[in-house]
């Protein structure tokens, strides 16, 4: 932490994102049916509580039997055995087999208790009332034991795991009817500014890029976004729409708002809502950062006693917003959704260019990525990286990753490694 030459405080991008982090703690988890558990987070192990299968099962269709009466099988001189029942349902009460007999059974049903192997059709003559098995079998052929696929007591799925078809899939397979999640964030965000309109507005004024980018980024980041439209400045307007959407957040995103005019009213608003502080990060772009939390009892729904939202406030220009958001809003997105992983895959790229970067500051370069693992990769800025405050949204719609210069490095030369942040898979 330092101080400008105005006095004003300059937090490092590792004291922002610590701060942040610290207070990102995974929603509540919850109870939910299976299907609505999809894309969420595993909150608790799910634990294995009988074999599976519980019981010796068929893998084809056959005759179950016990290997030691078609031991002498051939097809010269094939064994003959009576047909004294078929079990094509698993739902069926356990059959007992008898020495010396055979049941036709379906595949994936319970063998009958007695029978140790199964002899597919295709090694008999297909018979009804008796079968000659041509051919021996020995003791487990043809049938996956109890146990075969997870055992009573073990752990199916971990908490942390995130949950798509395969994992539900398993959890159906088990029995089980509902789970514990962590359930996907709710994020609102709330471009601030009398300037904003919506796209496709007939209205003078500047276009909301911001609302629909961060609604995107957080739904990718697989949250629930909540997309107001632009909303005044004018400070019983702003308090009326932040309390407005406090009932229905987790988290809260505001863009805009942030400079020092006198129109520039959103520190002021959430000032008496919870603890917000407002500090110059050292980072470019956006250098301009607050960041806090918002009592969750303010608005017109249902209090939650003690409870507190996290709060973001990215600048107004919309490249500033999106990298700001890319450090510091979707890594502690994924922590609210229990993810263990919450950073974006990282890898080091040759520059393409040299460009110089400034001293004390973090640099994040919208940049083009190329290369593979086995190549290597190079990596080349999209605009000029010494006017970063100056790209437009065009520039970074062209990048696939950030160049990340760090605060002690004032040059980047042609060739040297650049850590960049991956920004597509």
């Amino acid at each position: 932490m330092r101080r400008t030459g105005g006095g004003a405080l300059v937090r490092s991008v590792q004291d922002q994102l610590a701060a942040v982090l610290a207070i990102a703690r995974p929603v509540p988890a919850l109870d939910v049916v299976l299907t609505d558990a999809a894309g969420c987070i595993l909150a608790t192990d799910i634990v294995v509580t009988e074999d599976v299968p519980s019981r010796p099962v068929a893998t084809c269709d056959g005759y179950a039997v016990r290997a030691a009466d078609v031991a002498g099988a051939s097809s010269a001189s094939p064994t003959v055995l009576p047909v004294v029942h078929d079990v094509w349902s698993a739902a069926d009460e356990p059959f007992r087999l008898v020495p010396g007999q055979s049941v036709l059974v379906g595949s994936g049903v319970p063998m009958p208790i007695g029978a140790d192997a199964l002899v597919p059709v295709w090694a008999t003559d297909r018979g009804g009332a008796k079968v000659r098995v041509s051919s021996p079998f020995g003791v487990g052929a043809n049938v996956r034991a109890a146990g075969a696929d997870v055992r009573a007591g073990d752990v199916a799925l971990s908490a942390g795991t995130r949950l798509d078809a395969r994992q539900l899939a398993f959890a159906a397979s088990l029995g089980y009817a509902r789970i514990r999640v962590h359930p996907a964030p709710r994020v609102v965000i709330l471009p601030v500014g009398d300037e904003l309109v919506q796209p496709g507005s007939s209205r003078p004024g500047v276009f909301d890029a911001n609302g629909p980018s961060l609604r995107t980024a957080v739904q990718d980041t697989g949250a629930v976004a909540i997309q107001v439209a632009p909303v005044s400045d004018d400070q019983a307007a702003l308090r009326d729409a932040i309390e407005d959407q406090l009932v229905r957040a987790d988290l809260v995103i505001t863009t805009g708002g942030l400079s020092e005019g006198s129109r520039d009213t959103l520190k002021d608003v959430l000032a008496p809502l919870g603890t917000v502080r407002f500090d110059h990060v050292a980072m470019i772009p956006g250098r301009n950062q607050g960041f806090g939390t918002l009592h969750a009892g303010i608005g017109s729904g249902p209090e939650r006693p003690g409870d507190t939202i996290p709060v973001f406030s990215l600048p107004g220009h919309p490249v500033a917003a999106q990298i700001s958001y890319e450090v510091f809003v979707r890594p502690a997105l994924r922590a609210m959704a229990g993810y263990s992983e919450i950073y974006r895959p990282s890898v080091a790229a040759h520059a393409s260019v040299g460009w110089r970067s400034p001293a004390g500051v973090r640099q994040f370069v919208p940049a083009t990525l190329v290369g593979s693992p086995d190549e290597g990769y190079h990596v080349t800025p999209v605009g000029d990286p010494t006017r970063l405050d100056e790209l437009s949204v065009a520039g970074l719609a062209g990048a696939n990753a950030l160049a990340v210069v760090a605060e002690g490095d004032t040059e980047v030369r042609f060739g040297d490694r650049v850590h960049c942040l991956v920004l597509e898979g």
